[in-house]
């Protein structure tokens, strides 16, 4: 019988990789599919199914929705306005012509904390194309670190939706994976990131050019927010969950403590941001409400998409739990003594090569491990978060839009995109992964 259910729950993630790269299905459909596939397969009642799926579902996107808008809106402000670029230059400027890629790396985590890899690829070009051509180094040297930057921290650091949904699916708690995530996130963006281009730009050298960014057409903004206001806008989310974490060991009243645990809550902490954002970001810069309506309304229709994928993770997780799949893998795992950061990190690495999505790779190895975990103890579930965060960077190829999204930005080959941003993503994930496992040792 475990055998038999260990069988069903492989053909249920087979389901979801075919039905993405195959049939060319939403992941959303995919995965649906496979938890009513695995409900009906393992034995559950008919009439527990719709129910179990709906509950997973609602469980997930419960406090994800809110921060999952207001993390867009928030970004379209940094891009609209020029703050991201304002940090950008600032970077550059610090750090000299001699230390471009540290320049650039820098720029691409600060200002990736808020917003999507691909929006922060948009602020970021202009600029790495503008100083590639003003210095005339190659290419990669510049861009490389600034795309390391943008990505380590998408996948491991909240309020990012990957990461904000493992917290929720594993109940990790928010504050301890934001210190751990970019604990882990810096060096790991070092290594993949300035270090690396250094090493690869030697090697390759790009034939052909970057066209689809066309740096004065984006540039030129009439009015830009000052470097101090931009730094603000994009930290002050990180600031207040920082604050939120830390209340109960300040020294205030309860009465404060309550106030600085409720606005670091994620929701509210994007909420004010996104108002400061409004004001600072926004009017201050000569836009009025009708722009800014208009912002979020182009930014909020796309993340329709990823909270469809993280809901249904989120199902796919609680079938795994009320057919009782999750204990027999769960006792399996604990007879083998594989350790559940291996386990998290190995599923999302196997499911991101095979999908392409680092979006599905984390939410389905989430929803495969956190019922395995529940009958373990002694798990630090922030590390397992940052774990399988790091699995779901791994080995980025052709059935991955950003693989498509780098190589068209930067006029690189196929072949020379493999060289440069597949080992770039392997590098952050298994660096990433590596710091997990160190501060596991000590925490």
């Amino acid at each position: 019988m475990n055998a038999y259910l260990l069988i069903i729950t492989l053909l249920a993630i087979v389901i979801v990789i075919i039905g993405v790269s195959w049939f060319k299905w939403h992941a959303f459909i995919s995965l649906m599919v496979a938890s009513l596939f695995l409900a009906i397969f393992s034995g559950m009642g008919w009439d527990k199914i719709v129910g179990s799926y709906e509950t997973g579902v609602a469980g997930v996107l419960g406090h994800l929705v809110g921060i999952l808008a207001l993390g867009t809106i928030l970004g379209k402000m940094l891009s609209e306005s020029g703050a991201g670029l304002q940090i950008a230059n600032f970077f550059v400027k610090v750090f000299g012509e001699k230390k471009l890629p540290w320049a650039m790396f820098f720029s691409g985590f600060i200002i990736g904390i808020p917003v999507f890899f691909e929006v922060g690829i948009l602020i970021l070009l202009p600029l790495v194309i503008s100083v590639q051509k003003a210095s005339k180094q190659n290419i990669l040297l510049i861009s490389l670190p600034a795309i390391a930057g943008l990505s380590i921290v998408h996948g491991l650091v909240p309020p990012h939706p990957g990461a904000i949904a493992a917290i929720g699916i594993y109940n990790a708690n928010l504050g301890h994976v934001l210190l751990y995530s970019l604990i882990i996130a810096l060096p790991a963006g070092i290594i993949g990131g300035p270090l690396f281009a250094k090493f690869i730009n030697r090697r390759v050298v790009p034939v052909g050019e970057p066209e689809l960014v066309k740096v004065e057409d984006l540039s030129g903004k009439k009015s830009v927010p000052g470097v101090g206001i931009s730094f603000i806008s994009i930290l002050m989310p990180v600031i207040l969950m920082i604050l939120g974490t830390f209340a109960p060991y300040l020294k205030v009243p309860k009465t404060a403590e309550s106030v600085l645990t409720f606005i670091g809550s994620p929701v509210i902490a994007l909420l004010i941001s996104c108002f400061l954002a409004f004001y600072f970001l926004g009017f201050r810069q000569g836009m009025d409400r009708k722009v800014i309506k208009k912002f979020t309304e182009e930014c909020i229709l796309p993340v329709g998409s990823i909270i469809l994928i993280i809901g249904a993770g989120g199902g796919f997780k609680q079938i795994l739990i009320d057919s009782g799949i999750a204990k027999v893998i769960g006792s399996m795992s604990q007879d083998l003594s594989l350790s559940p950061l291996v386990l998290a990190f190995l599923i999302a690495g196997l499911i991101r090569i095979a999908t392409g999505s680092a979006t599905v790779a984390l939410t389905t190895a989430a929803g495969i491990v956190a019922p395995i975990v529940a009958q373990m103890s002694g798990v630090n579930m922030e590390l397992l978060v940052i774990a399988t965060g790091a699995g779901s960077l791994m080995f980025s190829h052709v059935n991955d839009a950003g693989f498509w999204m780098v190589k068209e930005y930067l006029g690189l080959s196929i072949e020379e995109t493999f060289k440069t941003w597949t080992v770039l993503e392997t590098i952050l994930s298994f660096v990433a992964f590596i710091g997990a496992l160190i501060i596991n040792m000590f925490v």
